[in-house]
């Protein structure tokens, strides 16, 4: 099972930016779907974002995040990471990042369908 590891988390200004990494274990990672969730307190896990495997040219994200959030992935680091740009108090939340581990599979943005989870980084937007 591929081990994440994620950063990049803090206190940001309403309309500020921040960029999560998420560090994965394993010689498969380039191999495997990745995408990022997010929980807020009293809240279901939410998807963010995903990305395909491989040279991550395919790509989806919930729609609140279309034009502001860019997920992508460097295979050479074996890192996926969230740029996120004009954050949102209500997109204060534990960010998770998640790894499908079944070779070649197609995106997906269902939380059900990730195995590996790593242990999350929390985003503060303050207005």
């Amino acid at each position: 099972q591929v081990r994440l590891v994620e950063s990049g988390g803090g206190l940001v200004q309403a309309g500020g930016s921040l960029r999560l990494s998420c560090a994965a274990s394993g010689r498969s990672f380039s191999r495997y779907p990745m995408a990022w969730f997010r929980q807020s307190p009293g809240k279901e896990r939410e998807f963010v974002a995903a990305v395909s495997w491989g040279i991550g040219d395919t790509t989806s994200y919930t729609n609140s995040v279309k034009g502001r959030f860019t997920i992508s992935r460097d295979n050479a680091k074996n890192t996926v990471y969230l740029q996120m740009y004009g954050l949102k108090p209500e997109e204060t939340a534990v960010y998770y990042c998640a790894a499908r581990e079944v070779a070649f599979a197609n995106i997906q943005t269902v939380k059900g369908a990730f195995g590996s989870w790593g242990q999350g980084t929390q985003v503060t937007v303050y207005s």
